[in-house]
């Protein structure tokens, strides 16, 4: 079995997915400088992606699939698959039978702890206020409505996706003593920390319960521009919104609207809409926000951050490594991609 990474793996890196697989396992990298290590060109995997087996890396330049003939498994180190899909890569890997793991849960840790970093810094206005302390400025009135700190513990958190990372940010919720909603598509799906789950026709319900709201579902088509207009407004106007998983469930003007209309008092997001060339112009002039949402006083950004932390690369790598070792042995794949649903 011959397995190609996809990015400039290190000595080491590559020497461990030896170590995991078959002693006659050929695992190779492309070498030399790079301006990004986890990425790779078309020139520099051609000669070994035309007979490799297994394809395992962070991204794909344009053309290598096409010329991968021999391919049965794409180990893609992300825990979403949407880029794939976006760009119709998923639709042909189906169609040519080629088998997709991900590592979804691998960063949920890191993602969920920047969910609450993020819940906190909202309530507690903590720009604001280390601004106001730079200054040496008193926020006055004391306790007008502006001024004071929302609270966490007796409020009610809405998990939209109560999945790997949702399901974190329940049990952290609970340690400020909160009331947990969860939305899923399969609510009979139990989640520990979670006081009652709900389906995808009771979210409504839901939004307009919590104090705040996290997004954690992945991004598929029933969930692509779910959080709209109707949506925002069962909202109650002194909630607010947190975005962990795509900005895409997201619809990018509502919120806009809702952030600068009093309709919502907050919001704070690790991930940014994506404008498909074809279907948004001028793309140059559309990231994070066309409307410049991440510019507003009672947003909060990170620029795909959240998973940015100690211990997830390894995990990441850890559980790639695990899909080949699957593979290899011909056992069932724990990571495996379900096509129709999308991850």
């Amino acid at each position: 079995m011959k397995i190609l990474c996809l990015w400039h793996a290190s000595d080491d890196e590559i020497e461990n997915i030896k170590r995991a697989m078959p002693k006659d396992t050929k695992v190779v990298a492309p070498k030399g400088e790079y301006f990004s290590r986890y990425e790779s060109t078309y020139a520099e995997l051609e000669a070994d992606a035309r007979d490799a087996d297994v394809l395992i890396g962070f991204s794909v330049p344009e053309g290598v699939l096409e010329i991968a003939e021999k391919l049965k498994l794409l180990c893609w180190l992300h825990a979403g698959v949407d880029d794939l899909a976006q760009f119709g890569l998923l639709a042909r890997l189906k169609q040519r039978g080629v088998k997709v793991t991900n590592i979804a849960g691998s960063n949920a840790l890191a993602v969920a702890e920047q969910a609450m970093m993020f819940i906190l810094a909202l309530a507690k206005q903590t720009l604001r206020k280390h601004h106001a302390g730079r200054e040496c400025r008193r926020l006055y009135p004391l306790w007008a409505d502006d001024n004071r700190s929302a609270m966490l513990s007796g409020r009610t958190l809405g998990v939209i996706g109560a999945g790997s990372i949702g399901g974190r940010v329940a049990r952290f919720a609970k340690g400020f003593d909160m009331r947990v909603l969860g939305v899923r598509r399969n609510k009979a799906e139990p989640a520990e920390f979670v006081d009652s789950m709900h389906g995808m026709d009771e979210l409504h319900y839901v939004l307009g319960e919590s104090d705040y709201v996290v997004i954690a579902a992945p991004l598929t088509k029933e969930t692509n521009q779910l959080i709209g207009k109707r949506e925002l407004e069962a909202m109650k106007p002194s909630a607010y919104l947190v975005n962990v998983s795509r900005a895409n469930i997201i619809q990018e003007k509502p919120l806009y609207d809702a952030l600068t209309t009093a309709r919502l008092r907050g919001y704070a997001a690790d991930v940014w809409w994506i404008y498909e060339y074809v279907r948004a112009y001028p793309r140059s002039l559309s990231y994070p926000s066309r409307l410049g949402i991440e510019k507003l006083p009672n947003v909060l950004v990170s620029m795909a951050e959240a998973h940015n932390a100690d211990d997830v690369l390894q995990r990441c790598l850890e559980w790639g490594t695990q899909s080949l070792v699957e593979f290899a042995n011909g056992k069932s794949l724990t990571h495996e991609v379900q096509f129709d649903l999308g991850y």
